[in-house]
C-alpha cells in the first residue's frame, strides 16, 4: 500500500479508468461557511491512497474537480452529506454520482445505532481504525506522517464496505431505497449550504 501526497491538486491521470473512487475530506471544523476545506483524500480500492493538500484560498484544483463531477465515476463517501457541501462551498462543484456507506449502514444495519466509520469497519471488515488524528490541525503548512496515515485510512476500506453493505441491502429488500437516497444526497447537501441544515423539509410542522 502506497500513500501519495499531492500539493494543490490531484495529478493528471491519477485514478484514471476507475469506475468508483472512495473520497473523504479534512476541514478546520464542522461548521459550513466558517471552517475551510483543507485536504481531500481518494482511493480507487486497489490499496493505494492519494492525499491532496489543497491550496487555500484559491482552491485551484481542476483535476480533482473534474473527477468529482465525472458522471462515469461513482464517488463513495461515509457521511457524504458534509463532504459534498464542503466541495460545493470551496471547490464550486456538485459531486455526483455518489454512494454513502453511512446511509447504506442505516438502511441495512437496523439492529444497531452505531453507524460511524470506525464501528461499521470493525463489524463488517474486522478493521480497527484509529481516530486520534480526526481533530488535529489540518490547516498546518505541512501534514504530519500521522495525519497522512489517518487521511488514507478513511478511504482505503470504503470499497470493501460498499460491497458488504450492498449484499445486506439486497437481502433486506432496501437497495432501491438506498439508490434513491444516494441520488438525493447532493441536493440534501445543497439544502444545507442554502440554510436548511437543521430543518427537515419533509416534516409536517
Amino acid at each position: 500500500m502506497t500513500t501519495f501526497v499531492h500539493e494543490g491538486d490531484l495529478p493528471a491521470g491519477a485514478l484514471a479508468g476507475a469506475a468508483s473512487v472512495a473520497v473523504d475530506s479534512e476541514t478546520m471544523g464542522l461548521r459550513l461557511g466558517r471552517d475551510p476545506l483543507c485536504v481531500v483524500q481518494l482511493s480507487d480500492g486497489q490499496g493505494d491512497a492519494h492525499v491532496v493538500k489543497l491550496g487555500r484560498p484559491a482552491y485551484d484544483a481542476p483535476n480533482l474537480k473534474a473527477l468529482l463531477t465525472d458522471p462515469a465515476v461513482v464517488k463513495i463517501f461515509h457521511f457524504g452529506r458534509f463532504d459534498i457541501a464542503m466541495f460545493w462551498l470551496h471547490l464550486g462543484v456538485v459531486t455526483t454520482p455518489v454512494y454513502c456507506t453511512k446511509i447504506a449502514s442505516k438502511l441495512a444495519r437496523t439492529y444497531t445505532d452505531r453507524h460511524g466509520l470506525k464501528d461499521v469497519s470493525k463489524e463488517l471488515l474486522g478493521v480497527d481504525m484509529s481516530k486520534v488524528q480526526q481533530s488535529s490541525d489540518w490547516g498546518a503548512a505541512k501534514l504530519s506522517e500521522d495525519q497522512v496515515a489517518y487521511a488514507a485510512s478513511d478511504v482505503l476500506h470504503l470499497h470493501a464496505l460498499r460491497a458488504k453493505l450492498d449484499i445486506m441491502l439486497v437481502r433486506e429488500g432496501r437497495d432501491h431505497l438506498a439508490k434513491a437516497a444516494f441520488a438525493f444526497l447532493p441536493h440534501r447537501a445543497l439544502l444545507d449550504v442554502a440554510g436548511w441544515e437543521d430543518v427537515d423539509i419533509f416534516a409536517h410542522m
